[in-house]
């Protein structure tokens, strides 16, 4: 099963919003990206604050709020062939920093994106098939 690790807002003012996770909600403040993006964390979802001015991968009109969820995945081979066969298609593959975080951009029915990767301050997703259960 896909876990939501990661959350895209875009934001008029990036410090105002980052501000009000970190001094509001308790959140890790993490790292403020070259390109004027923050990435906040509660230790488990990171949420990356975009500014305005920073191009959409999809070529659209950038305009605030969620901009795009993002999942990680046990297996991505299988989910990748899952979610195309969903009807999402590739966008573009986002390196953010090093070989660990990264993501994999889809354009998926109902006009939204969706990223499949693994982001800065999120918890690992654990093989289910693996953990003990109760009758185990």
């Amino acid at each position: 099963m896909a876990k939501i690790r990661h959350i895209a807002y875009r934001a008029e003012d990036v410090e105002a919003l980052a501000d009000f996770f970190v001094e509001g909600l308790g959140l890790e403040r993490l790292q403020r990206r070259g390109n004027g993006a923050v990435d906040v964390s509660d230790g488990t979802v990171n949420i990356t604050i975009l500014p305005m001015t920073l191009a959409r991968s999809d070529g659209q009109p950038s305009k605030p709020g969620i901009e795009h969820i993002g999942f990680t995945v046990v297996d991505e081979a299988d989910a990748r062939e899952r979610i195309e066969a969903a009807g999402a298609r590739e966008i573009q593959r986002v390196d953010l920093g090093n070989p660990v975080n990264y993501e994999v951009k889809y354009h998926c029915p109902q006009d939204i994106e969706v990223d499949l990767g693994h982001w800065v301050g999120t918890a690992p997703v654990e093989d289910e098939s693996l953990v003990p259960t109760a009758a185990s």
